[in-house]
């Protein structure tokens, strides 16, 4: 490791198909079969999560001070690129912004923007300060197609940035941050 780079954090492109765990008991691949043997074995922990069907930016530390200060509510800004079967109106983005009852409460985001379509199918990019569990999913599902009047769906989510930090590491690689990016990151 070059000292330029921190031991406090690192960071993995999770793939799809990857369950953010330490184990499973159903032998589903997880994203310790990405990393290093003693990532595991040093107790570095996952900061936040990306479901199964997830991809993108995924962060790991062994100090849990820093994973509660990137995970706090309304602390550092997720940005994610998803793909919504369904097309997603101006109405539905004033929605997402000012909250949508879902099963689990009233989910929001604190940013998005239309970024594509293609026919019934809409690309966002979507900002978040909190992160319930499948926030993004549940919240557009939560909303309707005003067109075929089906729920929406998110069918791809990739977390392509976590405060100051842009993903650039190829899928299913992983590298420490930066002295700089540390810093960065943690006073976003």
């Amino acid at each position: 490791m070059s000292s330029n780079n921190s031991s406090n954090i690192l960071a993995l492109n999770k793939p799809k198909g990857y369950i953010v765990t330490r184990s499973d008991e159903k032998g589903r691949k997880t994203v310790y079969d990405l990393l290093p043997d003693w990532a595991f074995d040093d107790g570095w922990m996952p900061i936040g999560r990306l479901d199964l069907d997830s991809k993108g930016l995924l962060l790991f530390t062994k100090d849990g001070k820093i994973g509660n200060e990137l995970t706090k509510s309304g602390g550092c800004i997720k940005t994610y690129e998803i793909l919504v079967r369904g097309h997603v109106t101006d109405m539905h983005i004033q929605s997402a912004l000012k909250g949508v009852e879902t099963a689990i409460g009233i989910l929001k985001v604190h940013n998005v923007e239309k970024i594509g379509n293609a026919g019934a199918k809409t690309k966002l990019r979507v900002q978040i300060n909190e992160g319930k569990n499948r926030h993004i999913r549940r919240l557009f599902g939560a909303m309707t197609d005003p067109k075929f009047r089906t729920p929406l769906k998110v069918l791809e989510l990739s977390r392509v940035s976590i405060g100051s930090l842009k993903l650039d590491i190829v899928s299913g690689k992983w590298r420490f941050l930066s002295q700089n990016e540390e810093h960065e990151l943690l006073r976003y």
